[in-house]
């Protein structure tokens, strides 16, 4: 029989471009739900202007992957969408790059991850420096 778990986390983004590592959370949570069992599980950022990736951090991808989003959807004045800071229109383009939601195998109630994978927000929103992620179980 299956079962479906689900929890929000609050995180902190700051005023910043950002790339922030979720896999401690999302490790965390499948300690709490899975019992070592095995599911998927989906990790969802329901803001309009962020997304999930899955990529490696701490060797320069992360800062790579915000330099190519910086180069893509430069933070200029050219976007129609102009409330918020200048060139704030870009964030509402990121989630047609970067979607704001991952689906992930759950093998054992672990990750099943690529040695350097993580689970990561991508949030180049500086005007909303708190978001929400749900972590949904489905085991």
């Amino acid at each position: 029989m299956s079962t479906f778990r689900t929890h929000t986390i609050s995180v902190t983004t700051g005023s910043t471009e950002t790339v922030a590592d979720l896999t401690a959370d999302c490790e965390a949570y499948l300690r709490e739900v899975a019992g070592g069992g095995d599911g998927l599980l989906n990790v969802f950022v329901p803001h309009a202007t962020a997304g999930i990736a899955i990529l490696e951090t701490g060797a320069g991808s992360d800062t790579d992957l915000l330099s190519t989003l910086r180069d893509l959807l430069p933070p200029d004045g050219r976007w129609r969408h102009r409330h918020g800071s200048p060139g704030h229109g870009r964030d509402h383009v990121l989630p047609a790059l970067v979607p704001p939601h991952a689906t992930l195998p759950v093998i054992g109630g672990r990750l099943a991850l690529g040695t350097w994978q993580s689970v990561c927000l991508v949030d180049t929103n500086r005007d909303n420096p708190e978001r929400q992620v749900r972590l949904s179980f489905l085991g």
